[in-house]
């Protein structure tokens, strides 16, 4: 039953490929909606304990909102609660938005965007982590969520050399393993198959000295604990960070659109792979982060990406930091 779920049809056409390309047809900026505006600068600093979180913008990408999106809801019942919130109800903005952690001399970059392989209004990792004082040598840690193209495109860049070349890659086992599979690969719709080459475009010839895998549930750095999260993929994984008596979570694809999918933890975006499991995992760290009073951040969040999780209605809202 899980196999059929994780390589139905459904998920086919979300995650489909571009022909010669390592980022998904989603992630291609819509031009007929206009241009995202990016924020300046594409970073912001917080304080969690004695620790650094550095949020960096790597794009915004712009789809139009159609009835695929939420996977059972209406469209009328999506755009209505956009337009409660004042926001578009034609089209959707999809920010990608890595965190780095600074604690003494380690910096622990979690995800790493589009990478060179995104559209013009994405890619822009490099710049804004240079621009918060940082240099991608300076990079000894990079914790993966899972291996979508958006969290994994900006490991290599497009002639194949390692951005961060003194970094251990952490990734979830589960992940890697459902990924790196090739039987699992041929048996995936063609439209997916694009996702599983990219995936070993990143990670088949990386150095076992720097591709890491771990058992989710553990620490995977000082003070950062990992925390299983299946349901998105089956491997999606969140990293907890606990520093002076505050926690942080980033949650990374927990939740898309936040505005939709915190509001309504049962709605399943279109990029989830077993929708029910997402389902389950979304409201019980959701819950467990407002209980906690902890700091949360997310890949899909609106910039700076940062803020609380509140119980609102049947769901939870996301509060940015002003």
């Amino acid at each position: 039953m899980l196999r059929r779920q994780f390589l139905g049809a459904a998920v086919a056409a979300p995650l489909a490929y571009a022909a010669g390309s390592f980022v998904p047809v989603w992630a291609q900026n819509a031009p007929n909606f206009g241009t995202p505006t990016l924020p300046s600068p594409g970073f912001r600093r917080m304080k969690v304990g004695d620790v650094e979180v550095v949020s960096l913008i790597d794009g915004i990408a712009r789809r139009p909102l159609g009835e695929e999106f939420v996977k059972n809801a209406p469209i009328a019942e999506v755009r209505a609660l956009l337009a409660s919130q004042n926001l578009p109800t034609e089209y959707i903005d999809v920010p990608f938005t890595p965190f780095l952690v600074i604690a003494g001399g380690r910096r622990i970059l979690m995800d790493t965007g589009l990478g060179e392989f995104g559209g013009p209004t994405t890619g822009k990792l490099l710049e804004n982590l240079r621009a918060a004082g940082v240099q991608p040598g300076d990079i000894d840690t990079v914790l993966i969520t899972h291996f979508h193209g958006d969290h994994i495109n900006g490991l290599r860049n497009k002639a194949g050399e390692f951005v961060f070349p003194k970094a251990k890659v952490l990734v979830p086992a589960p992940e890697a393993a459902f990924w790196m599979d090739d039987a699992k690969m041929n048996a995936a719709p063609e439209g997916m198959k694009g996702a599983f080459q990219n995936a070993r475009r990143v990670f088949a010839q990386m150095p076992s000295d720097m591709l890491v895998r771990f058992e989710p549930g553990g620490e995977v750095a000082p003070g950062i604990r990992s925390v299983a999260a299946f349901g998105h993929t089956p491997g999606h994984t969140l990293f907890q960070l606990q520093s002076g008596g505050q926690s942080f979570f980033y949650v990374g694809d927990l939740t898309n659109v936040p505005a939709l999918f915190a509001r309504n933890p049962d709605w399943a975006v279109t990029f989830d792979m077993d929708a029910e499991a997402a389902r389950k995992v979304r409201r019980e760290v959701l819950q467990r982060i407002v209980d906690a009073k902890a700091t949360i951040g997310g890949f899909h969040f609106p910039f700076p990406a940062f803020g609380n999780a509140v119980a609102q209605g049947s769901g939870y809202a996301f509060q940015p930091v002003a």
